[in-house]
């Protein structure tokens, strides 16, 4: 039964992030070469490896040697009537909505997402 679990949950995971979408940055090395020793963003900020931090909806890691990998944090809607409804993204709380066109206080049922 433990294994059972093990496998339910691990098949939970990979399936999660297998919909994420990720982009990752190569760290840039230095005047002489070198690896960087943290990560650094294309604003300047600065992080150590091994910092988790969300940004625009993100979830991003600095990985050694100083490149920085970021995933969506949230999971675009699929599967419902795009003639009658549409999908609206709440940038505050990083998810979607779907929402009927000619009444958007009422919502729409969609049967899947992907991210």
């Amino acid at each position: 039964m433990k294994m059972f679990f093990s496998c339910a949950l691990l098949c939970a995971f990979l399936v999660a992030y297998s919909n994420a979408s990720c982009s990752i940055t190569q760290p840039k090395l230095d005047l002489n070469l070198r690896l960087p020793k943290v990560c650094k963003e294309e604003d300047g900020t600065v992080h150590n490896f091994g910092d988790k931090w969300t940004k625009d909806c993100f979830k991003c890691e600095c990985e050694k040697p100083g490149g920085i990998t970021c995933c969506t944090s949230y999971l675009e809607p699929r599967g419902y009537d795009t003639q009658l409804c549409e999908k609206v993204f709440d940038k505050q709380s990083c998810t979607y909505i779907v929402r009927k066109k000619n009444n958007p206080a009422e919502t729409c049922t969609f049967t899947s997402s992907s991210g």
